[in-house]
């Protein structure tokens, strides 16, 4: 008979106690002071941005089961990103690839338009909530100049170069891509209706700065304009930017990409500038294999942030212009594998976002840009093994526990709260060497309408056993002098909200048992750490005590 959850926990727990009580680590005390008196704005939901390579997986079975729970976090503002909407194929998919088949070409060179594929891949989305951020591309094989060789197998152990072929090349002729680009664009119009589209975010190509484009700087200008001016004649009012390129400022490309944007010559249509609705680029982290264990590279991250922030501040033309993080990521490959790579199953990925999206915040309220959102390019990968090492929010329809952290960002609205932690690192530092010290453990805070929500995290850069924090969260200001509220405390750890562990419990199976599979199914889902509780709000004042293990995050709900 299957061991119960309850039983899985309790190993679990026996297993975690002695660790700890090995490594000889009390825990530590926290402070944590809320302000609620004095709220610095509203709390922009950044996190509600998702993407991934491979299109196709939006619509298999897995893929519409996932696409189902990201549309419910924010149902018609959750957007997805993805490769390959323009790339030659009939709906062939593999790691990295995809295809659609929008465009071939009949014996004569005459263009033939086919949007089956693409309109599956965004109804699958739109049936569920979660609308498209449409990245235009790649180059389809009829209309590569230098198609040969196209479509590539590659695996996790090939070198990551080989994905580039023939999709990667500028066009043969300027006209006929812009002509494509706006008969998608017109066909989107004409199926999903002008209201629909213009809530759509549209942008060109990816990464242009490295091999992901074959071609100079100035022809993804050029890619750029020609795009650009066929979404707009097709949908005037359209939201149109980019260029979502890789490493931040991108060794001056992005100060080159904006620079055109504002005063360069717009080789479409010969007017100056070309429009822009928002600016978007991409940031990554460098995890290490350091002697058999993880080393986060957070700095790393948020550095890409950082120095992006600081060459679009530079603009007043783009002082209050949506920042869009395209990519926002651990680390560059989702698809790979490797020792380093062996955080993405368990909780160093879930405290990792924990930690890094308030500071992607911070980020933006120093440099003064407007940061819409940070979107985090991770999905699932279709009928390979159970948690496979892969950078995915689930495995075979199962949650992993990063999704939740997600669940807790959906809960959180209203105002955020100025928070002061006794134990958080400074954001000075962690840009300059991360959290390799002491650990991070800082919350996220907002006032909604008679609710209060705090997110704590505890995280630390290192996968070593450490001491727990006990944590004294002390919330002033709220706006009810005297009340019971109601209080409900949601926890990731290695015990709550985490299918990982049970699964490893279970013996890691590769083809559960219905009953194996039910009981990940169970574990997998955002869980609260007590039943239902209660909290005495005093002269406007809550006190909550609590222990969090490290990688551990916590949302604390307080309503009355």
């Amino acid at each position: 008979m299957l061991k119960s959850i309850t039983a899985i926990a309790a190993l679990l727990i026996l297993a975690r106690t002695g660790s700890a009580q090995a490594a000889g680590n009390p825990a530590f005390p926290v402070q944590i002071k809320i302000d609620a008196a004095r709220p610095t704005g509203p709390l922009k939901p950044i996190w509600r941005f998702f993407g991934a390579d491979e299109p196709n997986y939006t619509y298999m079975k897995d893929g519409q089961k996932l696409l189902t729970k990201l549309g419910e976090l924010k149902p018609k503002e959750v957007f997805f990103r993805t490769h390959s909407l323009l790339v030659t194929g009939e709906g062939t998919h593999g790691l990295k690839w995809g295809s659609t088949n929008a465009y071939t070409e009949d014996a004569q060179g005459n263009p033939i338009y086919d949007w089956t594929i693409v309109d599956r891949i965004f109804d699958t989305g739109l049936e569920r909530g979660v609308r498209p951020y449409v990245q235009i591309g790649f180059m389809p094989e009829a209309l590569s100049t230098k198609p040969q060789p196209y479509r590539h197998f590659w695996t996790p152990a090939a070198k990551y170069d080989e994905i580039y072929t023939g999709w990667t090349y500028p066009p043969k002729d300027w006209g006929q891509w812009e002509e494509l680009v706006f008969q998608w664009a017109k066909h989107c119009v004409e199926k999903y209706g002008r209201d629909e589209v213009l809530h759509w975010y549209w942008e060109t190509w990816n990464e242009p700065n490295i091999s992901y484009w074959r071609g100079t700087r100035e022809e993804f200008f050029k890619l750029h304009d020609h795009a650009i001016e066929a979404v707009r004649r097709a949908i005037p009012g359209a939201r149109v930017g980019g260029p979502d390129l890789a490493g931040c400022a991108g060794g001056y490309f992005l100060k080159s990409f904006l620079d055109h944007c504002v005063k360069g010559k717009n080789t479409a249509t010969g007017e100056t500038g070309t429009p822009t609705d928002f600016i978007s680029f991409h940031a990554k982290g460098q995890p290490k294999d350091v002697g058999g264990r993880v080393q986060m590279g957070i700095s790393s991250q948020l550095r890409d942030i950082d120095n992006a922030f600081s060459v679009i501040a530079r603009y007043p033309e783009f002082a209050d212009t949506p920042v869009v993080i395209g990519e926002s990521d651990p680390e560059g490959c989702a698809a790979c594998q490797g020792p380093n790579l062996a955080y993405r199953n368990g909780t160093m990925y879930s405290s990792y976002t924990a930690a890094t999206f308030p500071r992607k915040l911070d980020l933006a309220l120093k440099h003064g840009v407007n940061l819409e959102g940070a979107l985090t390019w991770a999905f699932e990968f279709e009928d390979q093994p159970y948690f496979a090492g892969f950078r995915s929010l689930a495995t075979n329809g199962v949650d992993k526990p990063v999704l939740n952290v997600f669940q807790m960002f959906s809960k959180m609205d209203g105002e955020r709260l100025p928070v002061v932690s006794d134990a958080a690192v400074s954001l000075p530092e962690i840009l300059r060497s991360g959290v390799r010290q002491k650990a991070d453990v800082s919350a996220l805070a907002s006032l909604g309408q008679n609710k209060l929500s705090v997110l704590v995290w505890h995280y630390h850069d290192d996968d070593i056993p450490g001491p727990d924090a006990t944590i004294s969260l002390d919330v002033a200001g709220l706006p009810i002098a005297e009340s019971a509220a109601a209080l409900a405390h949601y926890r990731v750890d290695e015990l709550h909200s985490n299918s990982f562990s049970v699964w490893k419990s279970l013996g890691s199976p590769q083809s559960p048992t219905p009953e194996q599979y039910a009981a990940l199914q169970q574990a997998s889902q955002l869980s609260l750490l007590d039943g239902p509780a209660s909290a005495t709000i005093t002269g406007n004042t809550a006190k909550l005590t609590f222990t969090l293990p490290r990688q551990g995050v916590s949302l604390l709900q307080l309503k009355w």
